[in-house]
């Protein structure tokens, strides 16, 4: 796919300029596997020069205390995002390889809107509250709670659904009044450097406020995590790199907030006719092949009553396979490439241990009918326990593994044995019984009936090894805030 005029340029202390050494690594399309453009290789000076240009503008102007002119820059992005989101959408596609109908939701508008709404809390926030006047030993005193900016923020971001995860990362960390880097993944560095080419162009933010260093280096996210200047990082990503972002952050006491890994359950229950072990199961089938199942929060586990597994195994089977597959920017496709080769192989290779611990493939289990393209056909392993590897690791592709339960206790023990708790489904005739299933599985979120979660003012977040700290909501802008009490003497 061409692009004309593709970003290629980092944003540090105000300006938009290529990398220090000039170096750039490739860009290539998931869906061909051709290099599509390129993108600036940051070096180590540009990565101190946008930590320090984001320290210098916390501490020396006025944006942590300005309230009214965050909001007023926040519009103005907000305005800039809507005003080009055809050319963002093409851009999400092309680089990401998302199909061409997801950047309408998930992977485009409905991270823009959520902007919007963060933009509204803040304006509305009340930044300092009052306690009831006290006398505490004896001292009449009283008593002010501050909510106010944490300061330098590192926003380190995955490649799966790249608009959604750094407008939810610098969204509530701009509107809070901290400064920001933003270090998106090698694979996705497009997508952050037209963020800043946005902020440079139609906003009114002071240099440093915002600052987007791309590169094709890890190394460049771990000196974020190390860095004294930073006071708070904010990553999403897989619970392995989670746990180097903490250790690394540890020395120097960086508040950390962790979106990590999942591997979710839905839960059908016993209760259900036909027409409702078809919703719940279907509904399973059908989001795991969502942009080829890479997403986090998605049921990759389906637990089903054993009296109906091979009923349900059908469905899904079905389901599966009847979903449009293949080229990202046709219309009607839901299920388009992987990221990169590296994931197809990763992908293929929990394919591969399916079948040597022995499960098969209901549908699916092969790459499709594609010459060009990280393709990984949406896949139903079948035959499986709880305890198999494609059962109990993110794999993060098309693929839904069925597992039998024998009743509501025996479903929520396999649901919670997992060293994950990011998000789950229920589903059964009986309301009351649903939601005393989903009170007992150890999730961050959770559907019942069909409830849908996501939303801007909804706080997302897991359990257990999916990460600490929630994002989006009300919840998520306060993982940007420090608390503070002035407590003032001599008051009557």
């Amino acid at each position: 796919m061409a692009l004309t005029n593709p970003p290629a340029q980092l944003y540090i202390d105000g300006k938009l300029r290529a990398a220090s050494d000039g170096a750039t690594f490739d860009i290539v399309d998931p869906a061909t596997e051709e290099v599509i453009g390129v993108a600036p290789d940051a070096t180590d000076a540009d990565v101190d020069a946008a930590i320090e240009s984001a320290r210098r503008a916390f501490d020396e102007t006025t944006w942590s205390t300005d309230h009214a002119f965050r909001v007023q820059c926040l519009r103005q992005l907000h305005t800039a995002l809507v005003d080009n989101a055809a050319a963002m959408r093409a851009l999400t596609t092309a680089e990401v390889g998302a199909p061409a109908a997801l950047t309408l939701g998930p992977q485009y508008d409905v991270p823009v809107e959520s902007l919007r709404w963060t933009t509204d809390l803040a304006e509305r926030f009340e930044w300092t509250t009052s306690l009831e006047d006290a006398a505490p030993m004896g001292i009449p005193t009283r008593r002010t709670v501050r909510r106010e900016a944490v300061g330098v923020v590192a926003a380190i971001t995955p490649w799966n659904f790249p608009n959604q995860i750094n407008l939810a990362k610098i969204g509530p960390a701009l509107a809070a009044g901290n400064t920001v880097v933003l270090k998106p993944a090698p694979d996705t560095p497009w997508i952050a450097a037209e963020l800043g080419r946005l902020v440079a162009e139609f906003t009114d933010m002071p240099p440093g406020v915002f600052n987007v260093v791309t590169s094709s280096r890890n190394e460049v996210g771990a000196a974020l995590t190390t860095d004294p200047r930073i006071d708070l990082v904010s990553f999403t990503g897989s619970t392995a790199t989670g746990r180097a972002v903490m250790a690394a952050a540890a020395p120097t006491l960086k508040k950390v907030f962790l979106e990590l890994g999942g591997k979710s359950a839905a839960i059908v229950l016993d209760d259900g006719d036909a027409t409702q072990l078809g919703a719940g199961v279907g509904m399973a089938a059908f989001s795991v092949c969502m942009h080829a199942g890479q997403g986090c929060a998605l049921t990759t586990r389906l637990l089903v009553p054993r009296a109906r597994y091979d009923e349900a195994v059908a469905i899904a089977a079905a389901t599966m396979s009847s979903v449009p597959f293949g080229d990202p920017t046709e219309p009607g496709t839901i299920c388009g490439p992987l990221i990169s080769e590296r994931q197809r192989e990763r992908v293929e290779g929990y394919l591969r241990s399916a079948i040597e611990q022995g499960g098969r493939f209901a549908t699916g289990g092969g790459r499709g009918d594609f010459e060009r393209g990280y393709f990984v056909q949406p896949t139903v392993i079948a035959d499986l326990d709880n305890t198999a590897t494609a059962a109990r690791e993110e794999i993060f592709g098309p693929v839904l593994v069925v597992i039998a339960h024998d009743g509501d206790d025996d479903a929520v023990r396999i649901a919670n044995d997992s060293p994950y708790g990011l998000s789950g489904a229920v589903t059964s005739a009986d309301l009351e019984r649903a939601q005393a299933v989903a009170a007992r599985v150890r999730t961050g979120t959770i559907a019942v009936n069909g409830g849908v979660w996501f939303s801007a003012d909804a706080p997302f977040g897991g359990y257990k090894q999916s990460g600490i700290g929630r994002e989006m909501g009300v919840a998520g802008f306060e993982e940007y805030l420090e608390t503070k009490l002035v407590a003032t003497g001599g008051v009557s």
